[in-house]
């Protein structure tokens, strides 16, 4: 049966490499850390690693590892069940507690990745009869989920205030019964930061409800690394909250959503990926309220972060790059063509800085660009190393 598509997906593979926009995966031998060894798909040995989610330099943390090592003593491997069914351990309880303080609301419920929580959302608490408001720009899980619901969809331009408030006037006079805007709290492509005052101002004056992704956020934005809410003073204007574990928070995986204690509730009885997918493992559970441990005394390390966002930034600037403005350790570094995004990244990989192009589809096309990461994890030596190895790379291909 396959040998009648076979030609056809290789035709489509082709396309793909001769466009420019293969994505080829490296292997590393070691944890994720400020440095990497690649060990295939690259120039062989230790690298920098500039393209990790790893802002807070966690993800090899002894205390998360030993604290790793000890939940598989006490927990076990894996729950082997949903959890309405045998999977709840007191230490799932006990981290939806403390994700619930940590981001000021009022219950929390984990998922297993944060891209099922998305998933999980929207027709749950939405019908027909409702509408949601996205923002142009939000994440694939966003937009999958929505496309899971019956609810009406409105789209709103990026950032665009007056665009969303339109919107809402389109679904109120449309008789929507509920509504709910959804925004990523940063956006991962351009590591811009979602206006979220004013986006509860709107939700306020059209009776909606508000929901956040704040992924690229919790951990390390606003004064206790509490994300875009904080940042922008809103916390208690939110309504939904949802996040992952794998990337400030450690780097492994999960994720949840952190909202009204009746919304929760009710995803624990409609949730399809919550219901039909086995619990996040206890020993990624246990390490995960180590980490939150560790951000009660983090701000060390968020200062050594925006340090490291603003040298390479500025550099960056200063030496002539095409790098989107703002203040977020996601630094796109745009070149426009996928292939020469392509080939600068393995240029700079040759050079010793391990970094990854976007292309189409994952960006818009003619926007391709090299998203840069940066990570408390990195010294000022490792930032300034990364600024060369750019300033030769974009000299090779000019040559």
């Amino acid at each position: 049966m396959f040998d009648s598509v076979r030609d056809d997906i290789r035709a489509t593979l082709e396309e793909i490499r001769e466009a420019g926009l293969h994505k080829p995966e490296r292997v590393i031998g070691t944890p994720q850390s400020a440095t990497v060894a690649v060990t295939a798909g690259g120039r062989p040995g230790e690298v920098l690693n500039f393209c990790a989610n790893n802002y807070l330099g966690l993800a090899d943390h002894p205390e998360v590892v030993a604290a790793a090592h000890e939940a598989l003593d006490r927990w076990g491997y894996g729950m082997a069940s949903v959890r309405f069914i045998c999977g709840t351990q007191e230490v799932h309880k006990e981290l939806e507690a403390r994700i619930s303080g940590f981001l000021g609301q009022e219950d929390t419920i984990l998922y297993s990745s944060c891209f099922d929580a998305n998933g999980g959302v929207f027709e749950t608490i939405l019908g027909a009869e409702d509408a949601v408001i996205s923002d142009a720009l939000n994440h694939a899980s966003i937009i999958d989920g929505i496309r899971l619901s019956k609810a009406r969809r409105f789209r709103y331009a990026n950032r665009d205030m007056a665009d969303l408030e339109q919107q809402l006037k389109e679904a109120t006079e449309g008789g929507a019964r509920r509504k709910l805007i959804v925004t990523d709290g940063v956006f991962s492509m351009d590591g811009y930061v979602a206006p979220l005052a004013e986006i509860c101002d709107l939700a306020e004056r059209y009776d909606a409800m508000v929901m956040v992704d704040d992924s690229h956020a919790v951990g390390f934005v606003g004064p206790g690394g509490r994300g875009t809410p904080e940042l922008h003073g809103v916390m208690d204007r939110v309504d939904i909250i949802t996040g992952t574990l794998g990337k400030a928070l450690g780097g492994a995986s999960g994720g949840y959503v952190a909202a009204r204690a009746e919304i929760v509730a009710l995803l624990r009885q409609r949730s399809r990926p919550y219901l039909f997918s086995n619990t996040l493992a206890p020993v990624i559970a246990a390490a995960s309220l180590k980490v939150l441990d560790l951000l009660e005394s983090a701000g060390d390390l968020r200062e050594r972060l925006n340090a490291n966002t603003a040298l390479f930034r500025s550099r960056m600037t200063e030496e002539g790059f095409d790098i989107l403005p703002g203040d977020h350790a996601i630094a796109p570094v745009m070149i426009g063509d996928a292939a020469v995004a392509g080939r600068m990244a393995e240029l700079l990989l040759e050079r010793g800085v391990y970094v990854i192009g976007f292309s189409y589809p994952v960006v818009p096309q003619g926007q391709a660009r090299i998203r840069v990461q940066l990570s408390a994890a990195h010294s000022t030596e490792d930032v300034n190393r990364a600024v060369d190895a750019f300033v030769e790379a974009r000299a090779a291909l000019d040559g």
